[in-house]
């Protein structure tokens, strides 16, 4: 990969596997969530039941602020590695743990709390995993690649969608129709134990990040960083103006690719075994989206590269989505899809490499990892609100969903105006 040295190529595939992972274990959540909401949240109203699977999976999402927070404070005081190590294991450990959960049938109103309990642990250590990968990567990286592999890190979480996405369709041929609510849902959770060790494992052979060591070194370890991204006039000023920018892609990601298999499975109303062919066509144009933004924001500069994809999406987002919801076979579908996907996904590709260029050594994961998982705060709710606005929308169902991706589209344009260009700091 490029010109990096063995242990520079090592830091950056173990980060990249850990992102994949938490990737894989939120789409794991996205795809079963049509298929479950019964199984947890009984109701004779399917919309219920549906906001209320929705409501668990948006509590993973806004735990995971508070994770970035501590693990982000916690791999700036005592270093990031030991951050990641800690993030991995946890959240393999819990997606694992989430296929032996027993179902309201079993046990009643205890199983909706054991779903809430563990995805509130799930999100807390996935919120750190973000930050801490990101900054001993940039960190690490030459700053001429800096741009390219922010993308490669970014895309990682879509290498995860891509994966349970295949891994969906795999389950759904091994487990057909009731026997997938039976026991398909539970072995696809399974299945998350096993990226975990194989990234636990890389990043057990990782170095340290070496800002981070000569700071140590120079006894210039920050003793409350997280206080001082919040309480900084300078630090709070920058964190402010990210987490716009961050809100603004959160909310457009989570109402069109985050929103898809639902939206597919039920105001499309699709077979799973064509939604899971469409996330996986989603998935990878979003993967191969980032590595390209990522590159060109090594060419065109971090803030501009975001603002041309909100612009793009905030175009071609109800055309596409309409064309989707009313396409007659799957070929169309895809290319909508791709069209979509394409420009509301894949102004993620510079976040990597803007947020570190955006916050000090001292206190750069503390502040990455807030100002990354702060975006979820909102953008979170994107699809419980499109749940909402569409139950009871008939026709205008794909102009509503198109003009959530708008919004969120919004919000990334006015970050871009008055966030500053970061290409050229040094880390």
């Amino acid at each position: 990969m490029l010109s990096l040295t063995r242990q520079q190529k090592a830091v950056v595939f173990g980060s990249w596997l850990g992102w994949s992972l938490d990737g894989y274990d939120l789409v794991l959540m996205l795809l079963v969530i049509p298929s479950i909401s019964q199984l947890f949240f009984p109701s004779n109203n399917p919309t219920l039941s549906l906001l209320a699977a929705f409501a668990t999976y948006i509590i993973t999402l806004i735990m995971r602020p508070f994770g970035g927070a501590f693990f982000g404070n916690f791999g700036d005081r005592y270093g990031r590695k030991k951050a990641m190590i800690i993030t991995i294991f946890g959240f393999s450990i819990v997606t694992f743990a989430t296929g032996f959960l027993p179902t309201w049938q079993t046990v009643g109103v205890l199983a909706p709390v054991l779903l809430v309990i563990l995805r509130f642990v799930q999100g807390f250590f996935a919120g750190g995993e973000w930050a801490s990968g990101t900054v001993i990567t940039m960190e690490t990286s030459p700053k001429s690649s800096r741009g390219f592999l922010s993308g490669f890190l970014q895309s990682g979480f879509n290498l995860g969608f891509v994966i349970a996405s295949i891994t969906y369709q795999f389950v759904l041929i091994s487990f057909p129709g009731d026997s997938f609510l039976e026991m398909g849902w539970r072995a696809m959770f399974f299945t998350g134990i096993i990226p975990g060790f194989v990234a636990l494992f890389v990043r057990l052979k990782m170095n340290e990040s070496a800002m981070w060591l000569e700071k140590a070194r120079e006894k210039k370890i920050e003793r409350s960083p997280f206080r001082r991204v919040i309480f900084g006039k300078e630090e709070r000023k920058r964190f402010l103006l990210s987490l716009i920018i961050m809100t603004g892609l959160m909310y457009a990601y989570y109402t069109s690719i985050g929103f898809m298999p639902t939206f597919l499975q039920k105001y499309v109303n699709l077979e799973r075994t064509e939604v899971a062919t469409l996330m996986i066509v989603a998935t990878s144009t979003s993967l191969l989206g980032q590595i390209y933004t990522g590159f060109l924001s090594q060419r065109l500069g971090r803030r501009k590269t975001i603002a041309i994809f909100a612009i793009a999406a905030s175009i071609i987002a109800i055309p596409s989505i309409v064309g989707l919801y009313t396409a007659t076979n799957l070929f169309e579908r895809m290319v909508y899809i791709i069209i979509l996907i394409f420009a509301a996904t894949t102004g993620f590709g510079p976040i990597p490499a803007f947020l570190s260029e955006r916050f000090p050594t001292e206190i750069r994961n503390s502040a990455c990892g807030f100002v990354y998982n702060g975006g979820l705060i909102i953008g979170s709710w994107a699809p419980l609100i499109a749940v909402n606005l569409l139950s009871n929308a008939g026709g205008l169902v794909p102009f509503l969903l198109g003009l959530n991706v708008i919004i969120g589209s919004v919000v990334i344009i006015i970050g871009t105006k008055l966030n500053p260009e970061t290409r050229d700091v040094d880390l």
